[in-house]
């Protein structure tokens, strides 16, 4: 039996700044439907991704902000920051494990030397605070 994570639904206080933010990242509109006061959905899918965020309003009872640590994967991080960075998005600093090989939750500067995969990443947040994990995974060599 497969199971396929389809959707994230991400509690937001303002969906059009969600949705401008999102849009910014690169993140392709799929649906935007707003039938009724009180109930929006927005759904916006990740360059190259199967599975889709979703925000509005009517959706969820979370608190904005409270999706906490999403991986967004990408084959090269170093790129995919400097992207981000140059679209206007405050990305964190690229950091990687250390030591790699034995990892108890320690982290130094810059990308992995070896640039191993899961070993490399960079942290960023919507403008309600959801925050999400770009990690640098190269699916040639992450076996």
């Amino acid at each position: 039996m497969d199971y396929t994570i389809e959707v994230l639904t991400l509690p937001v206080r303002d969906v059009d700044a969600s949705l401008a933010f999102y849009k910014a990242i690169g993140f392709a509109v799929d649906v935007d439907y707003h039938p009724r006061d009180g109930f929006r959905i927005v759904q916006l899918t990740p360059p190259g991704s199967a599975c889709s965020i979703q925000f509005g309003e009517g959706l969820t009872d979370a608190a904005p902000g409270s999706a906490r640590a999403h991986y967004l994967v990408v084959p090269d991080l170093a790129a995919a920051h400097a992207e981000l960075v140059a679209r206007g998005i405050d990305v964190g600093a690229i950091r990687h494990k250390t030591p790699a090989d034995a990892w108890a939750g320690e982290f130094a500067a810059g990308p992995d030397p070896e640039r191993r995969p899961y070993a490399s990443m960079a942290d960023l947040a919507d403008p309600d605070g959801n925050t999400w994990i770009l990690q640098e995974i190269s699916r040639a060599t992450a076996g």
